[in-house]
């Protein structure tokens, strides 16, 4: 059985793995991890994962270019987050 320790750290983790080399991916990856995460299933969590162990110059294209990524697995994901944010920078400009 996982304790809530155990939980707590495994959290800490993936939020430390957002914090990449670039303000743009910190800024997204870490407002996706905040506002979503602990609502996504367990597999999602675990793509979620994967999608962090990619290269931060082909993070910065999918995510902030909207290169198409050659994996299929994560486009529903990187079009979550890039949504995310987008609604995120719009409220922004809004107030």
């Amino acid at each position: 059985m996982v304790s809530d320790q155990d939980s707590e750290n495994k959290l800490a983790k993936v939020g430390m793995r957002c914090r990449r080399g670039m303000l743009e991916l910190d800024v997204m990856l870490k407002h996706f991890f905040a506002t979503t995460y602990e609502q996504l299933s367990f597999e999602k969590k675990q793509l979620f994962a994967q999608l962090l162990d990619q290269e931060d110059q082909d993070l910065f294209n999918w995510l902030v270019k909207a290169e198409v990524c050659p994996e299929p697995r994560f486009q529903d994901m990187l079009l979550i987050i890039r949504h995310l944010y987008a609604q995120q920078a719009k409220q922004t400009e809004q107030i």
